[in-house]
């Protein structure tokens, strides 16, 4: 069965301004299936516009911002 984003259902989002873009926490939920938590990162180019980034490595500074946002997103999984 193929993917279709129609599917795909955001059931919370809240996100967080880094000095090098935005860390974001969402839950979704394919086809209203089990509740998964995706953590994204964006980063500024040189235009200070935000673009995808693979999120790797977390620095402290940012997994202090992250912790909070991902308990909530933990409580609403229920």
């Amino acid at each position: 069965m193929p993917y279709d984003s129609s599917l795909d259902q955001q059931l919370f989002t809240k996100s967080t301004d880094t000095d090098n873009g935005r860390l974001s926490v969402s839950i979704y939920s394919y086809n209203n299936g089990q509740k998964k938590i995706q953590i994204s990162r964006e980063s500024k180019d040189q235009q200070d516009n935000l673009k995808f980034a693979k999120l790797g490595r977390v620095a402290k500074a940012e997994m202090e911002a992250l912790l909070p946002i991902i308990q909530e997103a933990l409580s609403k999984m229920d």
